[in-house]
């Protein structure tokens, strides 16, 4: 029987379908024909997601014994995928109280309701002893597989894919550090797996022979060490490789607040990941394969599951939603239930300004803009920074543009390239000097509201993007943030003066 034939006639319930694995298996099963019901703490982190309208959502927590019975509650599939270490903050924050709890309560509301698989996506982990994280996870795996309920324990590597806290890590030490002190245990092994290929063990466990009630270790093809990921992350981004530089001295509690400063993964999450890199975590088994074959192709490397997940940004793509997507063709890439410190690391600075002039008039003004207009802010300013990039090898400010009042697609404006034009309305500029990084100036007038100033009047943003390469990027960055704070709000205020003036 296919899955589709499979899931026409099955209910799956998932647990955690706003977290990062969670997105992105909902859109799955959805896809395989089965009817879906997902549990969040709040309803509204579903908002953005093209699947809401497709799913039945549940809101609350699995601490609740009543919310765990109505998530099962005529279910034949529960997929719990439900974690509580950023639940709280500080070293008593006792998140293995919380996971036990809701796990007990999944066991009994299970067994209550006939549920005939659990699917629990737990770590890889050796023997011994675990740091408070993996010891966590096994618990709750071993609670499961006592439930009566039968049930299926993936126990996973490393994820890699954007927005994955564990990738998110290696991302983001590697963008900024090229020397990089470590603890000893850098150099210990490690089996990870990209996303595409849990989602496909997740899928396939929904198919697992009635009655099995095990654990299955699964990895990707190649066991690296942590510094390893980093150089080979290196190489797909683009980067010089870092040089690693283990130290014996740095303590998990020291490398955890050290990461909390160089990366945005929060201090919640990074205590308990880096505290489990100080075992080697590598498949044991491979049993799974007697029961859900490898994806088409084989399992992904990890080289080239680091090159999807950074597809988004090497397509220049300013913002990305899937507000308005039909499916999840890419499960590397970000989705609106991601955190917000997940991604590519973005500066920018954003101003509004509401004038009594009509949108005509304002469009008028930023579709001159450039030039012999200028821009509308300390003119010396932009005259420097062009012949330093003049200096420097770039195109500089001496390229003017085609037309004094009009714009076309692909139109060069000085050192800027028309990357988005909608007539009336939205101006997006492509930067082409040379600058440690992406960049781009953007430009939005609307009609304004009556609670915005009245009829008649319109509202202006502007809005400069960058994304930094490197460390050097983020210097950049802050060596001229003093310098924006004046240009850019100057930039708006006679942007609208201007606007005001016109006949």
């Amino acid at each position: 029987m296919s899955s589709k034939e499979l899931f026409a006639v099955v209910t799956i319930a998932v647990a955690g379908a706003t977290g990062y694995i969670g997105g992105r298996l909902v859109p799955l099963l959805l896809a395989s024909g089965a009817d879906v019901r997902v549990l969040s703490r709040r309803r509204d982190k579903l908002r953005d997601v093209p699947w809401r309208s497709q799913v039945e959502i549940l809101e609350g927590s699995m601490e609740d014994a009543d919310t765990a019975a109505a998530l099962c509650r005529g279910a034949d599939i529960v997929y719990y995928l439900v974690h509580s270490m950023s639940g709280g903050t500080g070293a008593a924050w006792d998140f293995e109280r919380v996971e036990r709890r809701c796990a007990l309560n999944l066991a009994r509301a299970s067994r209550d309701a006939g549920t005939t698989r659990l699917i629990y996506l737990s770590g890889l982990h050796p023997q011994g002893r675990l740091s408070r994280h993996l010891a966590s996870r096994t618990e709750v795996g071993e609670i499961l597989l006592a439930s009566g309920t039968p049930t299926a324990v993936l126990q996973a590597g490393l994820v890699i894919g954007s927005g994955s806290a564990s990738f998110e890590m290696v991302r983001h030490l590697t963008d900024v550090l090229p020397v990089m002190p470590a603890p000893k245990w850098v150099m210990n092994s490690i089996q990870p797996i990209a996303i595409r290929d849990a989602l496909h063990y997740l899928v396939g466990a929904a198919q697992l022979p009635a009655g099995l009630n095990r654990t299955f270790d699964i990895g990707g093809p190649e066991v690296l060490s942590y510094a390893e990921m980093m150089r080979s992350y290196a190489d797909a981004a683009g980067f010089r490789r870092p040089l690693v530089i283990p130290l014996p001295v740095l303590t998990p509690w020291l490398a955890a607040q050290w990461v909390n400063l160089v990366t945005p993964v929060p201090r919640s999450l990074a205590v308990p990941l880096v505290e489990s890199l100080q075992h080697d975590c590598v498949a044991r088994e491979r049993d799974i394969a007697a029961y859900i074959p490898e994806p088409d192709g084989g399992l992904t490397t990890y080289g080239r599951a680091v090159e999807l997940a950074l597809h988004k940004i090497a397509a220049d793509t300013v913002e990305t939603t899937w507000a308005t997507a039909h499916a999840l063709s890419a499960p590397a890439e970000p989705l609106p239930s991601d955190p917000d410190w997940a991604g590519l690391t973005v500066f920018t600075d954003e101003r509004t300004k509401t004038t009594p002039a009509p949108a005509s008039q304002v469009w008028a003004v930023v579709e001159g803009i450039g030039g012999a207009n200028g821009y509308y802010s300390l003119p010396f300013a932009w005259a420097v920074r062009g012949w330093l990039d003049k200096v420097a090898g770039g195109v500089g400010l001496a390229r003017g543009r085609r037309s004094h009042q009009h714009l076309q697609l692909n139109d060069a404006v000085d050192w800027w390239r028309v990357e988005t034009l909608e007539q009336g309305r939205l101006l997006r500029l492509r930067a082409e000097m040379i600058v440690p990084g992406r960049a781009w100036l953007e430009f939005e007038v609307t009609p304004a509201e009556p609670e915005d100033g009245g009829a008649g009047g319109s509202v202006f943003r502007q809005r400069a993007i960058f994304f930094p390469r490197g460390l050097t990027g983020r210097l950049y960055w802050l060596a001229v943030l003093p310098f924006h704070g004046i240009i850019f709000k100057d930039m708006a205020n006679r942007i609208t003066a201007a606007a005001s003036r016109r006949p």
